[in-house]
């Protein structure tokens, strides 16, 4: 009835997206460990939450790949979602090697506490900073993103990786490198 709807479960299922986000996730810690060593100034690495460090999955696939509103914010606030875990090994990478954690996500400053007690949960609860879009903010995520990345190097951060799901989440530059994880799911303004 709804192919797109079985290729993306079928996607899930198989094994083949937790494969490719392993195989992105293992560029990136490449990567730090490389940029690490080379030192240069307040090296930060910049982590998306929702389908990069945080999924999702287990409330999309119960709302049959729909969206309510409602059920939504209920899920973000029991903040039980589980880790993406190669993402998680990046965030795990970026901590031994002493380089900054700024979360930057499109959720909405309301959902603080959900997502401190679902990152706390995951392993995740040690960063610089989680930075959430303002409750009233009319603005794009991509534009509100771009200001934020904007705001680090204004303030002396060196964002050497850059982890995304959303073209939104790189839209604009400052990072030295990005790295997009497959995201079958929704796409992010």
């Amino acid at each position: 009835i709804f192919p797109l709807k079985q290729e993306i479960r079928a996607y899930v299922e198989s094994g083949q997206y937790e494969r490719d986000i392993t195989a992105i996730a293992q560029q990136a810690q490449a990567w730090l460990e490389k940029r690490a060593a080379q030192g240069g100034g307040r090296l930060a690495v910049v982590f998306d939450l929702d389908e990069t460090l945080i999924s999702n999955w287990p409330e999309i696939s119960g709302q049959d790949l729909g969206y309510v509103a409602a059920v939504w914010a209920a899920w973000v606030a029991a903040g039980e979602a589980p880790a993406i875990a190669p993402v998680r090994e990046v965030y795990r990478t970026a901590r031994r090697l002493g380089v900054d954690v700024i979360f930057l996500t499109g959720r909405r400053e309301r959902d603080r506490a959900g997502t401190e007690k679902n990152l706390q949960a995951m392993g995740c609860g040690e960063y610089t900073a989680l930075v959430f879009k303002p409750d009233d903010s009319k603005e794009t995520t991509g534009a509100f993103k771009l200001a934020e990345r904007k705001r680090l190097a204004a303030e002396g951060r060196v964002i050497v990786a850059n982890l995304g799901d959303q073209e939104s989440d790189f839209a604009g530059g400052y990072a030295e490198r990005t790295f997009r994880l497959p995201d079958p799911f929704y796409l992010t303004p």
